[in-house]
């Protein structure tokens, strides 16, 4: 299976691109990119830069135009459903963004659990009516920090801080 991964994203395009490709994917993201840059035997620090660039390709095209796609959406039969349920999820996180809200959305792109990310970052600050400045600098700080961790999980702390040598 990993194996099969490892091909689908660097076959075509090399372990560089396909470690890009992989972190624009929601809920992929860098969470899934930075481990396989790793089994590629990208270096960490190669691996970092590539999937933070990656994670916030589509950021501002979501922080844009997701309000209209979501308007769209809710006019077809096939997608109401599907767009009323992510108003409704934005709206559930919106008190987690009240009480400060630059730091809340760095601290929900930050933090690398499943639902959490940039995409879903965006999503939140655009629903919200956080301004566009604001959002696009808490995300690229959350996925930063993100970024963090996961390299320090996928390489490890000494790894991580090799270039010391």
């Amino acid at each position: 299976m990993i194996e099969a991964i490892k091909e689908f994203f660097t076959g075509t395009f090399g372990p560089k691109i396909g470690v890009l490709l992989c972190s624009m994917i929601p809920i992929i993201e860098l969470r899934g990119s930075i481990p396989l840059g790793a089994v590629l035997g990208l270096p960490w620090y190669t691996n970092y830069v590539v999937s933070v660039v990656g994670n916030m390709i589509p950021v501002p095209f979501i922080l844009l135009l997701i309000r209209g796609v979501i308007k769209w959406m809710k006019t077809t039969r096939l997608f109401s459903r599907f767009a009323l349920w992510l108003e409704s999820r934005a709206a559930k996180n919106q008190s987690k963004l009240e009480k400060g809200v630059f730091l809340g959305l760095f601290l929900f792109v930050a933090i690398p659990l499943p639902g959490t990310g940039a995409w879903t970052g965006s999503l939140i600050a655009a629903l919200c009516g956080v301004k566009f400045k604001n959002a696009i600098l808490a995300i690229l700080f959350g996925v930063l920090a993100a970024g963090v961790i996961m390299t320090l999980a996928s390489y490890g702390v000494i790894g991580f801080l090799s270039f010391l040598k």
